[in-house]
């Protein structure tokens, strides 16, 4: 009778344990939806997408680029403070319209400190950020589907996010 008592009571907690994974697992991707509409909408500087999918790529290739143009909208200068990756295994550079580049940009607390921005963009002009995801960083265990995200600060505070997917074979 005891040890009935004790397999039940452990096949509860291993239910529990399941459906409060599977609950949390759903909040997880809500919140993360909310976050990354607010952060897209909360800037003057604009970009015609704001999200890539780079398919099925395969690690043996190496490296894989965006370029997002990005444009101040505003009437007035906009300073570029921070430019952040949501992994180390993405780099983000500005590149100026003269084709010199700023950067890597990461993430951060990985590999020391990412250095601050500080990109004026003055009203109406652009500044393209290169997006590099280097599917080799992960190493054999990174494989599978990758989705990262690129979050570009102004000094007021205000973010656009940047969003790149992909399939990673070996």
């Amino acid at each position: 009778m005891k040890t009935k008592t004790i397999i039940i009571l452990i096949i509860l907690i291993v239910a529990g344990l399941f459906i409060w994974g599977y609950l949390s697992k759903g909040g997880t991707s809500a919140s993360v939806q909310g976050v990354r509409e607010s952060n897209v909408s909360d800037s003057s500087l604009i970009v015609s997408e704001t999200f890539y999918d780079f398919g099925t790529i395969s690690m043996k290739n190496g490296n894989v680029s965006k370029e997002f143009t990005v444009t101040n909208s505003s009437d007035q200068n906009i300073t570029l403070s921070k430019v952040l990756t949501s992994c180390m295994c993405t780099n983000a550079f500005i590149v100026r319209p003269d084709g010199s580049a700023k950067g890597p940009f990461g993430m951060a607390g990985h590999g020391g400190a990412v250095p601050p921005a500080n990109e004026l963009i003055n009203a109406g002009e652009s500044r393209i950020i290169r997006v590099v995801y280097d599917p080799n960083a992960h190493g054999p265990a990174g494989v599978g589907k990758i989705d990262r995200f690129i979050t570009l600060t102004d000094t007021s505070g205000n973010n656009l996010q940047l969003e790149i997917k992909a399939n990673v074979t070996p």
